[in-house]
């Protein structure tokens, strides 16, 4: 497989490190977390394997030409169109989280639809871009992060803070049986490689995922989970991380690089992280955005030789962005994503009954 799959599927591993996954998982912490988190990895390996395989059959074809090509146009406009009200909101939660991260942590006089408006200043530059050109600038801001996410996760389970008891506590509830919230959760974080439903397009040559690859990403992912869970709960205590809001915040503010330039590892650990969750909302956006432009697309207006269509669409991402972010609270964001979690994990596996539809279609 190229080596842009796996940036895919790295970043949504990585940008829901501080999202609301980690506080999904620690709130079902003494009722079958850890149960979930087992079954999400295998389940989430499966799905990944699907998805790469059925678009290795179609090289250099994304989900819009495919249902345009072996669907009816009753069928592929709101399948395609609930697919991309599906990536807008997932990249919406990404964007809503780490405006009130950066509110509670950073610039707190900021008020919350400024702090929203200079995100979605860059965000519009970059969903706007070919998806060849967001390849490339995945490509370059996660090879720049990688090191340090390496160094600051070293700290994090060899510093004298974690304590080994608490870990030992969690895992005294594997026995529990498993929720389904914390399993939705713990599966999203190895569902990067849906993606491919627009940046298959860039793979014109065919490809294949073999053995290797998976192992790679069952590595990365098993590692990605179990540090995003236990890590946490062996620094702030098992008993005492239920009422923390950000869980992975509090861990990186425990944490001290004494030979560094800056010592606390929690203004380190929010710069990078802003960093890795643009490049998430970059991702699911661009991805919407193509989405609605294969199924609306208004040929008069123009401006100076210009269609209008894609900033229409990008207006509208920016009025919803910025009522949602006046809106909602920060429990009710946690409460939200749990619920659009479990629907984002039935949609996929019902996804799969639209591949098989299509892959039927094409042999005959």
């Amino acid at each position: 497989m190229s080596r842009y799959f796996f940036y895919l599927v790295f970043v949504n591993m990585i940008a829901n490190v501080v999202a609301s996954v980690p506080k999904i998982l620690i709130s079902h912490r003494a009722d079958g977390a850890i149960v979930s988190m087992i079954l999400s990895f295998f389940s989430g390996l499966v799905f990944c394997y699907i998805v790469t395989r059925f678009f290795n059959l179609f090289p250099g074809q994304g989900l819009p030409e495919l249902t345009r090509k072996y669907l009816p146009r009753w069928v592929s406009f709101p399948v395609l169109l609930l697919v991309a009200g599906s990536w807008y909101i997932a990249g919406l939660i990404t964007l809503v989280t780490f405006s009130f991260l950066l509110k509670r942590f950073l610039t707190p006089d900021m008020p919350l639809p400024w702090i929203t408006s200079t995100f979605l200043l860059f965000l519009t530059y970059g969903i706007l871009m070919k998806s060849r050109s967001v390849l490339y600038t995945i490509e370059f801001v996660l090879l720049c992060c990688l090191p340090i996410i390496f160094v600051i996760t070293l700290k994090a389970y060899t510093t004298p803070e974690l304590r080994w008891d608490f870990i030992k506590e969690a895992v005294m509830h594997i026995y529990h049986v498993p929720d389904f919230s914390a399993f939705s959760a713990s599966t999203y974080l190895l569902l990067g490689g849906f993606n491919l439903i627009i940046f298959n397009r860039l793979f014109k040559r065919e490809q294949h995922i073999n053995w290797k690859n998976m192992l790679f990403i069952s590595l990365a992912g098993g590692a990605s989970l179990v540090t995003t869970y236990f890590v946490p709960i062996g620094i702030n205590g098992f008993e005492s991380i239920g009422g923390i809001v950000y869980p992975w915040i509090t861990t990186s503010d425990a944490l001290r690089l004494e030979f560094f330039v800056v010592e606390r590892v929690l203004y380190i650990f929010l710069l990078l992280y802003l960093a890795i969750s643009f490049l998430s909302v970059l991702i699911h956006w661009h991805v919407t955005l193509e989405l609605l432009k294969s199924i609306i697309w208004f040929k008069r207006l123009r401006w100076k030789k210009r269609n209008l269509t894609p900033f229409l669409f990008i207006g509208l991402f920016w009025f919803v962005s910025l009522e949602i972010v006046t809106y909602l609270t920060e429990y009710q964001l946690i409460e939200y994503t749990r619920y659009f979690l479990n629907y984002l994990l039935c949609s996929f596996a019902a996804m799969f009954g639209l591949f098989l539809f299509i892959k039927r279609r094409a042999e005959v």
